[in-house]
């Protein structure tokens, strides 16, 4: 148990001097676009740009000229829908994408203590507690989280395991759980946290010291509402 631990807790070093993440959390995006022209314009070249054509190859499938197009680009006219239209069959995009920085919300959810939405989770136990407390879906991301406060107050004689898409990520907050995953056994105290690929089977194996109780994050893609 205790080298499967200190493996775990060694875990896999980036090298030296090399940063592990590809993206800064505490970075700053510039400001959402505050005008609906310069808002449209960097929008038709952004997806200008990624479809790798200039303007020229632009202004030859829409038929709107190279001024016109400089012009709406730099946000210095407001185009008119028949324009918009064009540019978006020759762009490949729905018209609505070219107003996504001028109106775009972004969800929050709070939750107070003590008011997350228990649910059943198949398998769920006596004295196992499941505590929902947040989900935002058809968010920005493409990703989909799904916390949980996990309380577990009584032992039982065999426990769920748990298999589904995506990652998960646990963080001890109380008592002392020996957690599985595949065939890997971890005893978690309070501070531990265990992050692993949530195809394969999982679950708590033991209840070392109740009550336990412990965050679970789990994050998987996305599905298109569409088809």
């Amino acid at each position: 148990m205790k080298s499967n631990r200190k493996a775990a807790e060694q875990g896999e070093q980036a090298p030296s001097g090399r940063a592990p993440f590809s993206q800064d959390p505490h970075a700053v995006r510039e400001p959402k676009e505050n005008n609906l022209e310069m808002a449209i314009g960097h929008e038709v070249r952004a997806y200008r740009k990624k479809l790798g054509i200039t303007v020229t190859d632009l202004a030859a499938a829409t038929g709107i000229s190279l001024g016109m197009l400089s012009k709406i680009e730099n946000g210095n006219i407001s185009p008119s829908l028949t324009t918009l239209q064009s540019l978006s069959r020759a762009l490949g995009v729905p018209l609505t994408a070219f107003f996504r920085r001028y109106e775009e919300p972004r969800n929050a959810v709070f939750v107070k203590a003590g008011q997350g939405i228990e649910l059943e989770r198949r398998g769920t136990r006596a004295g196992h507690q499941y505590n929902l407390l947040g989900h935002i879906d058809n968010n920005t991301s493409g990703v989909i989280v799904e916390p949980y406060l996990i309380t577990l107050t009584a032992d039982s004689d065999t426990f769920p395991t748990f298999q589904h898409e995506g990652m998960e990520f646990l963080y001890m907050l109380e008592g002392v759980v020996v957690y599985r995953h595949g065939d890997q056994l971890f005893q978690m105290e309070p501070g531990d946290s265990l992050f692993f690929d949530a195809d394969a089977p999982h679950g708590p194996e033991q209840l070392v010291k109740l009550p336990s109780k412990y965050l679970s994050i789990i994050t998987y893609p996305q599905r298109s509402s569409k088809g």
